[in-house]
């Protein structure tokens, strides 16, 4: 299990945000169905070797200068895809083999196979597709043909099974009504998902239920840029706020990311934010408690319990029991993390009331093998009295390969082991 040292540190620098994973999935898949589209830049985690990977599964066949890919046709298409731990490629991608006709065996690792697929289970066998899912062995078998018409679809599970909808059923003969049986969470990330639809030509339109897709449409080529990554930025912004001053370029404030919440939630627990263009600074400030639902932004509770830790008062983050279904259970490794740092917290199905302390002390974190609880550690050095060692250092490579180089850039300092 390797692990890493954290050595109290102040935060100061500035770095362009890496590209992000969200929009980069989204754009390679509607670059490789257009057959000739580019996508840049593209940072090389596990989770964007996955989508290749299962585009490549699919038949679609592409080349790769410095950051960019581009897609230069079909080949043959394989009957086994690797998802590794990403659960953004096996949502989106389960329907779209359906759509195909493709029979497919998705491997998957590490919680993946374990993860939710009910939304699928339950809309697509009556549309031509079958789903047999065995998680002792780690794999999902799908086959079939995807047929349009109605789908009945729980917007609060996860987005990822709408935006799989929509890339698919604009493929199939036939128009298509996606409706919603509950409310829609995470929606920004299916205005992602609309944003780049609409880049590749395709028409989808919005209803007061859900959507509207009509069949038989073509995605068109393009050159898709892929803008800088809020969800990351996360982290970067957050060390700033607990020690220091730090810059990011690279971030629109007209994304459709969800996560660029993450500016004015720093600037309510009191952090210093300002905001010119693409560019976005965040200095440290008194930080104090303050609530936040995490219904439409639950990839940013591990660095906001974080904030919170280090803030005066008590922080109440609710609506955050999908965290429970993430890499690992988000949820209670985030109140492990925040105990093993000397920060008491109560944890609920679907809450976390943290009841900050101002600074941590020490301590060994379990990084439950999760990118993200890793990284919100890490930051904590920023505002610790004493070392800090995390477990799994090396899950960072599923987002972000390059964190620990990022990290020393902003002036944190670690011992490897």
């Amino acid at each position: 299990m390797s692990s890493i040292t954290l050595l109290p540190a102040s935060a100061h620098g500035a770095l362009a945000a890496p590209p992000s994973k969200s929009a980069a999935h989204r754009a390679l898949i509607v670059a490789a169905l257009s057959g000739s589209g580019c996508v840049h830049p593209i940072l090389p985690s596990e989770d964007m070797e996955a989508t290749l990977r299962c585009l490549c599964s699919l038949g679609l066949r592409f080349e790769r200068e410095g950051d960019a890919v581009t897609f230069i046709g079909q080949g043959g298409p394989q009957p086994l895809a690797d998802c590794g731990e990403s659960g953004s490629t096996l949502r989106f991608f389960i329907p779209l083999f359906a759509a195909f006709g493709q029979p497919v065996t998705f491997q998957c690792h590490g919680r993946l196979a374990e993860r939710p697929l009910s939304v699928y289970a339950s809309c697509l066998p009556p549309h031509g597709v079958t789903l047999i899912r065995d998680e002792a062995a780690g794999t999902i078998a799908v086959s079939g043909q995807l047929r349009s018409g109605r789908f009945e679809v729980a917007g609060d599970v996860s987005s990822q099974f709408v935006t799989g909808l929509l890339f698919s059923l604009p493929l199939v003969p036939g128009d298509s009504a996606i409706v919603f049986t509950s409310p829609l969470q995470s929606g920004a990330y299916v205005d992602m998902t609309l944003t780049a639809l609409n880049a590749a030509g395709i028409v989808v339109r919005k209803t007061p239920d859900g959507f509207a897709v009509p069949g038989g449409q073509t995605y068109r080529p393009g050159i898709f840029h892929v803008g800088g990554d809020w969800s990351q930025a996360a982290f970067l912004l957050g060390a700033g706020a607990l020690g220091g001053e730090i810059t990011l370029s690279g971030l629109d404030s007209e994304s459709m990311q969800g996560d660029k919440a993450i500016a004015p939630i720093l600037s309510r627990f009191g952090a210093s934010i300002t905001q010119e263009n693409d560019t976005v600074s965040c200095r440290k400030a008194p930080l104090r408690g303050c609530d936040i639902d995490m219904a439409d932004i639950p990839d940013l509770l591990p660095v906001l319990a974080i904030i919170a830790g280090a803030a005066t008062g008590d922080s109440l983050f609710y609506n955050a029991a999908r965290l429970r279904l993430k890499e690992s259970d988000r949820l209670s490794g985030a109140a492990a993390m925040l105990r093993a740092l000397g920060v008491s917290c109560e944890e609920t199905a679907d809450t976390l009331l943290v009841h900050g302390r101002g600074r941590f002390s020490g301590g060994t974190v379990d990084g439950k093998h999760d990118h993200r609880l890793v990284m919100a550690a890490a930051i904590a050095a920023f505002a610790a009295k004493g070392d800090i060692t995390v477990t799994d250092k090396d899950s960072v490579n599923k987002s972000w390969p390059s964190f620990w180089q990022d990290y020393a850039a902003i002036g944190g300092q670690y011992k490897i082991g």
